[in-house]
């Protein structure tokens, strides 16, 4: 099962400071856990949101050394260059210990299309592999249709599009095995809906 799912930013924007991440988009599957049974909703709110912030902190590290460790730089986004930009994209995964952030051990995949992450955390058991899969097929849906890359893009706005990708392609956060007949459907249901 994954966890959550995050959009958020590597290279400093303007308003952060340079060591800063922006959370732009975040999705929690599953339910509530207990922990925190005498905290009010809204201080289960903002323990959560700070959970998500030191995942993004330190995907945006894990970022950041792979790209010195090979020479890329953190790069302007060129509108129609999405599939480009994606081939070359920097990916890793790294596992947050035992109740670090979260209940159980999980495991983070992220992917780094130039000023943006996004970011699947996992549990240990699921198939890294699948999830990495899924991970690159919401990244570039997102990108393609969405034009995430673009000027002025604003992930914010189009939240409810983020989620319409996820619940065909990451249904209440279950990794789906898929064969390339119901990928092309996928693809037309998700390009009929963003299209509107």
């Amino acid at each position: 099962m994954v966890v959550c799912f995050l959009i958020h930013t590597l290279c400093p924007v303007s308003a952060l400071s340079a060591g800063e991440t922006r959370i732009l988009y975040a999705r929690v599957f599953g339910p509530e856990t207990g922990d925190g049974c005498d905290f009010t909703p809204e201080q289960r709110r903002l323990m959560q949101k700070e959970k998500l912030h030191v995942v993004a902190r330190q995907v945006r590290s894990a970022v950041a050394l792979s790209r010195e460790a090979s020479g890329g730089l953190c790069v302007e986004a060129v509108l129609g260059e999405e599939a480009a930009a994606l081939g070359e994209a920097d990916s890793g995964v790294f596992s947050l210990g035992n109740a670090e952030l979260f209940p159980d051990r999980s495991v983070v995949l992220w992917l780094g299309v130039q000023s943006l992450a996004f970011t699947l955390v996992c549990r240990p058991h699921e198939n890294l592999l699948l999830a990495e899969g899924t991970l690159r097929n919401i990244a570039r849906h997102c990108l393609e249709e969405l034009r995430l890359l673009g000027p002025g893009a604003e992930v914010l706005l189009k939240s409810d599009r983020v989620d319409a990708l996820l619940h065909r392609l990451l249904p209440h956060g279950q990794l789906l095995f898929l064969n390339h007949r119901f990928v092309l459907t996928l693809d037309k249901e998700i390009a009929n809906y963003v299209s509107k």
